[in-house]
């Protein structure tokens, strides 16, 4: 299902790239408000974090969930991970503190990665064993975190396998491997032991997503999709619609898009 989603994502988006009008892409829903960043679980429900930094969860039909109100006391959000849906990760980069919230925005825990003498966690995300990904972009590894902060498992020095160690601003864990994205050094993957099994220079994407057998990015106006199987590129113009865009995000049959403070949805 997510494979045809895509593939008929891009058929609309090539259409509405060289269209008159951008009619191919039809808007299914407008969220109206300040908002800064977002994330989609797998549930379709909607995590919205706005400029006052206050974290809002609301279903796919756009009903009100949950509230967490405390999201300031560890400085600006870095990240919000809402990939697993029972388990929301705030990742607050300049304090080295991970808030773990539960599906309703209660908080679990708190994790303080500097008691693990962990000082510049780069970026962080939801493991296959519902722990967390950290890279320590201090000693070049990855470090798997339980929700009690202590390191369950480390990978090797990442600087004895590349030129340089890379500086990844988002992380993924998909299909039994773990990506790293670096926007100005491209896309690492590598197993569960930090053996590097890929190197991709796809560089300056904005966005950064994997689905299914698809690797998704957004340079300026061109959306690019890489197929894993195939090794093919293929780039599509975004239409007039999208230009502006802060933010873009796949999930389901809908398409996302933070614009000027606002969630737009798009049926695929």
């Amino acid at each position: 299902m997510k494979k045809i989603c895509l593939l008929y994502l891009f058929i609309s988006l090539a259409a509405a790239g060289f269209a008159q009008s951008d009619s191919s892409l039809q808007l299914v829903k407008v969220i109206k408000g300040g908002y800064t960043n977002f994330s989609v679980d797998n549930l379709g429900n909607i995590i919205l974090l706005d400029s006052n930094n206050q974290l809002k969860k609301i279903s796919a039909a756009g009903d009100s969930i949950a509230i967490y109100n405390d999201v300031r006391k560890y400085g600006k959000v870095f990240s919000v991970d809402a990939g697993n849906p029972l388990k929301i990760l705030l990742y607050y980069r300049d304090f080295g503190t991970i808030v773990v919230l539960d599906r309703l925005l209660n908080m679990r825990t708190t994790i303080d990665l500097r008691k693990q003498n962990i000082f510049q966690a780069r970026a962080i995300c939801q493991s296959f064993d519902n722990a967390i990904w950290v890279y320590d972009e201090g000693e070049a590894k990855l470090k798997r975190i339980a929700d009690d902060g202590t390191i369950v498992d480390q990978t090797g020095d990442f600087r004895l396998q590349l030129d340089e160690a890379p500086a990844p601003t988002f992380i993924e864990d998909h299909d039994r491997l773990v990506y790293l994205y670096d926007s100005s050094r491209g896309l690492l993957v590598f197993d569960y032991f930090g053996t590097l099994k890929n190197k991709l220079a796809f560089t300056g994407w904005q966005d950064f997503q994997l689905a299914g057998k698809y690797i998704i990015g957004r340079k300026g106006v061109l959306l690019e999709r890489y197929q894993l199987s195939s090794l093919s590129l293929q780039e599509i113009r975004l239409p007039g619609i999208l230009s502006n865009t802060d933010k873009i995000r796949i999930a389901g049959d809908r398409l996302f898009c933070l614009r000027k403070g606002s969630i737009f949805i798009y049926a695929l």
